[in-house]
């Protein structure tokens, strides 16, 4: 699974581990990625999404309905 939000666009951030002695090396800092289900009613079917945890809220708030237009106004498949 990739870790990319399918509604915010959220991307894994790239930067480095600074170690007590100051040595860096490369990191990455990953978004909370979760695979949800939701039943698309006007569909008559379920979807599953990969969705950020804050997504998750976003859907939670505006309705699985929209969220699934902006997914797909974004150029994504659903």
């Amino acid at each position: 699974m990739s870790a990319h939000c399918q509604l915010t666009g959220a991307k894994p951030g790239f930067g480095n581990n600074i170690s007590h002695s100051h040595r860096r090396t490369s990191r990455r800092f990953d978004p909370n990625i979760q695979r949800k289900r939701y039943w698309l009613a006007g569909e008559g079917r379920h979807v599953r999404l990969t969705l950020s945890a804050k997504a998750i809220k976003t859907v939670d708030t505006i309705g699985v309905e929209a969220a699934v237009a902006r997914i797909r106004a974004r150029g994504g498949k659903v």
